[in-house]
């Protein structure tokens, strides 16, 4: 570029941003591919006034979006995943037993703590809330529960068991930043995860305790219908099996779906022998379509297919590149540095690396860069200072992935959408960990850091 980039213009471009998709997406209930492409345009615009080079530009589209070239092929991968499950009876097996199980007026405290335990077992988000976390949706719709707090409940569960188990790929990249031990890592957390838990288990008894439920003839009714019209066995829970013995085996992510796909393709051939690969290949690319002649169930059920994931993808694709382009022009880089200079006593450094995380977040819808990025900017201030790296690891753990559920342009929140088709902003509110944790952590950060001053002196 002729100029380099000052801290006033990239305040200025971040203001802007923020109005334009904020206008969009909240003011006026657009889709946020719009607004993005727009604000994308806007910053292409100010980097050719900056005089960079189209060779530029295109780099930082190119190196935005590849980040998310795995998350988006997981993507796909669960779509398909989801179809060969509700066509196995998978999904409907997990919610008949769900039933028999669960207790109605303690569901959604119940959906939060399994959903958590799952979410540790097999440290993916992602994977919990495509998997149990659908069953769980159909469940709570049986029973008469909004499907924002139904959704709430699953989130705030999953992102909780991502952020402590020691298979999630954003704990171990937080613990690799800070450079700190990862099960020392997960110890730290669990100061503030513990209160967080405690907060979200209350919220969601008490708003399950005051829900009045459909009544328990229309939950028999319907879940005679999943019965006579799928297979509910012990047989289709195969491929969850699959998932979790992968998990603990350590498998990555696309193999394991992989996996769990050809073992659900095997059960619907125990079931449907005379299935063809023409059906199954439709399956998985188009969804499935139920047909049982109850509007709610059909409504339910159908869904997943590679196809179903499009509209995420575009979406991902959209905000990584515009984030590309933020951070190839500089202007994350020229707000976070200046940052530094500010940040000269522990409480002010532990607000600031929050508020950084949350911010790129904001900014660029990626929950792997709203650790990289302030993790590598503040390491050097938390050794300047003498405060624990392990501090800095457990803020952006729950400032990165946790705070990554409640962006509707962000990688988890455009995937929770598209799973469960409830949107971001409806079910914020109610994603209580994902909003909590973060404020413990900075509330948690500072009273550390006043203790551990009042100690040294």
């Amino acid at each position: 570029m002729n100029k380099e980039v000052t801290l006033k213009e990239s305040l200025f471009l971040l203001v802007v941003l923020l109005a334009i998709i904020g206008a969009c997406i909240i003011g006026l209930g657009m889709d946020p591919q719009i607004p993005i492409l727009v604000s994308l345009g806007v910053i292409i615009v100010f980097a050719k006034i900056k005089g960079a080079s189209w060779d530029r530009i295109h780099k930082g589209i190119q190196n935005g979006i590849s980040p998310g070239l795995i998350p988006i092929l997981i993507f796909m991968l669960i779509g398909a995943l989801i179809s060969v499950w509700i066509s196995a009876g998978t999904i409907q097996t997990i919610m008949i037993y769900g039933f028999k199980i669960l207790s109605a007026k303690y569901f959604l405290p119940s959906v939060f703590v399994i959903c958590a335990v799952v979410g540790i077992t097999v440290g993916s988000s992602f994977t919990t809330i495509s998997t149990v976390g659908i069953a769980f949706f159909g469940m709570g719709q049986i029973m008469g529960y909004h499907p924002a707090i139904t959704t709430g409940a699953i989130i705030s569960g999953a992102f909780l068991g991502n952020n402590i188990s020691p298979l999630s790929d954003t704990t171990n990249l937080a613990s690799a930043i800070a450079e700190v031990d990862l099960f020392d890592h997960i110890r730290y957390m669990m100061r503030v995860v513990i209160p967080a838990f405690l907060i979200s288990l209350v919220f969601f008894a008490v708003t399950g305790h005051a829900k009045v439920l459909t009544t328990g003839q229309e939950v028999n009714e319907l879940v005679n219908t999943l019965s006579t019209s799928f297979p509910i066995s012990v047989v289709t829970l195969i491929p969850v099996l699959v998932l979790f013995l992968c998990a603990w085996r350590k498998v990555p992510a696309i193999p394991t779906l992989l996996l769990s796909i050809l073992f659900t393709i095997g059960v619907i051939y125990i079931y449907y022998p005379h299935t063809s690969l023409s059906d199954i290949s439709a399956l998985m690319q188009n969804g499935y379509v139920a047909n049982t002649g109850v509007e709610s169930v059909d409504k339910l059920l159908t869904r997943g297919g590679i196809q179903s994931m499009m509209w995420s993808v575009s979406l991902i694709l959209l905000a990584l590149a515009l984030g590309g382009l933020l951070v190839e022009m500089n202007i994350i880089k020229t707000i976070i540095s200046r940052i530094t200079s500010f940040v000269s006593t522990k409480g002010k450094l532990i607000l600031m690396t929050g508020l950084s995380s949350i911010g790129v977040n904001l900014l660029l819808g990626e929950q792997y860069l709203s650790i990289i990025l302030p993790g590598e900017a503040f390491k050097s201030q938390y050794d300047a200072i003498q405060l624990n790296r392990k501090e800095m690891s457990r803020i952006l753990a729950n400032g990165g992935a946790a705070v990554n559920a409640l962006i509707p342009w962000g990688v988890s929140g455009v995937f929770i959408t598209g799973t469960l088709g409830v949107s971001t902003l409806e079910y914020l509110p109610f994603a209580i960990f994902c909003i909590v944790a973060p404020i413990l952590n900075i509330l948690y950060g500072f009273l550390s850091s006043r203790k551990s001053t009042k100690t040294a002196h």
